[in-house]
């Protein structure tokens, strides 16, 4: 079976889905590889590399293509009139896509998966089991977002992060404030904390005080009997007599922050907003906030795509795009090992070709069309 790697084309994409320690092990097992020509340049990694770990290398997208049996994507392949190229087109009747695919947003784009009896299968719908733990791409895609979003902060910030103790005078540690508690709210509180800043987080989910104590972090949220945990780990949307409290008392400690750091996202709906206009006017001139849910709408209601913007009350509004792709050379190698885990157990005691499972809970889960359906329960109706 011939294994693709194709080159990015959406905009702001760095990143690549395979690299030569992950094209080597497929190598291995008896796989033919094919890189499509540049495809991982943005991410430092050279044609020469790819082919000295035994893969080889398709001069043009429609080579790359051809013959692939597994397409193995960052994003999901343009469609007609979203790029230069046709992606989807050039991928042939019965082959294996495997990507995020973004499917709660892209309906027309699952029709066509399934028009072209297209195994699709989307990375960011893995299942929360630990068995899954080393194929979960949101997880070690969010974890260098919530380092990225810290560096991107300071490097705005006008002042310093740690107290400092000088002849001259002391400066106080800078104030962070981290909203969410996933995977990047996490990293994001250990690394404001590495670089000496009082950290404070909050959640809907009340099971994240304990994490964010033991990364030294306060944990501030209001008193509630809801549970704000879905049953497979993700924050849910709270309802209205929580939303307003929460808002008072996040208003009242946005004041005294210097910096805000936002990453509270649903699956399938909007982000939620946490910074409302009035918030962001209260807080002090050259305080900082990252919105890391600016792609879904945003959890600062002034924060706009791709754009970093001051406030009339001089705080800076960053709202940075596809965070990840901003440190592709990591973003790239963690997420090719999760491609890697994810295809490794279905590969035949023979090699060179896939016997899945389609029993297996990870299949089901991730799984979006097969045999020329829609298969996933998420997806039920998109059709």
């Amino acid at each position: 079976m011939q294994i693709t790697i194709p080159k990015e084309r959406r905009e702001h994409e760095k990143r690549v889905s395979a690299t030569p320690d992950t094209v080597k092990k497929f190598v291995s097992l008896g796989f033919n590889v094919v890189v499509e020509k540049g495809a991982g340049v943005q991410s430092q990694i050279t044609d020469v590399q790819y082919e000295a770990a035994g893969a080889s290398i398709a001069t043009t997208s429609k080579a790359a293509y051809l013959a692939a049996d597994i397409i193995l994507k960052v994003q999901h392949p343009l469609m007609k009139n979203e790029g230069i190229i046709d992606e989807l087109s050039l991928i042939k009747d019965g082959a294996i896509l495997i990507s995020i695919l973004d499917p709660l947003r892209n309906s027309k784009h699952l029709k066509i998966y399934a028009s072209k009896n297209i195994s699709a299968f989307a990375m960011e719908f893995m299942p929360r089991i630990t068995r899954a733990q080393s194929m979960d791409v949101l997880s070690s895609q969010s974890n260098l977002s919530g380092y990225s979003a810290v560096i991107d902060a300071a490097s705005e910030f006008s002042r310093a992060f740690p107290m400092m103790m000088t002849a001259a005078g002391t400066i106080a540690p800078a104030k962070v404030m981290i909203m969410g508690v996933g995977v990047a709210g996490l990293q994001a509180i250990a690394t404001a904390k590495r670089l000496g800043a009082v950290v404070s987080a909050t959640d809907v989910r009340s099971a994240a005080a304990e994490q964010v104590e033991s990364l030294g972090g306060k944990f501030i949220m209001v008193d509630t009997d809801e549970d704000g945990e879905t049953a497979a780990g993700y924050a849910k949307e709270m309802s209205e007599d929580y939303k307003l409290r929460q808002a008072a008392l996040i208003s009242e400690t946005l004041k005294k922050q210097d910096i805000a750091i936002t990453t509270a996202l649903i699956p399938g709906r909007p982000a939620p907003v946490l910074i409302t206009d009035d918030m962001v006017f209260s807080m002090k001139s050259g305080s900082v906030i990252v919105d890391l849910a600016v792609e879904a709408g945003g959890n600062c209601s002034l924060s706009k795509p791709g754009e970093t913007i001051v406030s009339d009350n001089g705080v800076i509004i960053i709202g940075n795009l596809n965070m990840p792709s901003r440190l592709a050379a990591d973003a790239s190698a963690l997420y090719a090992k999760n491609l890697l885990n994810f295809i490794m157990p279905h590969v035949s005691k023979k090699g060179a070709e896939l016997s899945i499972d389609w029993e297996d809970e990870i299949i089901i889960g991730t799984l979006l069309t097969k045999g020329g359906a829609i298969v996933n329960d998420r997806l039920k109706g998109k059709s």
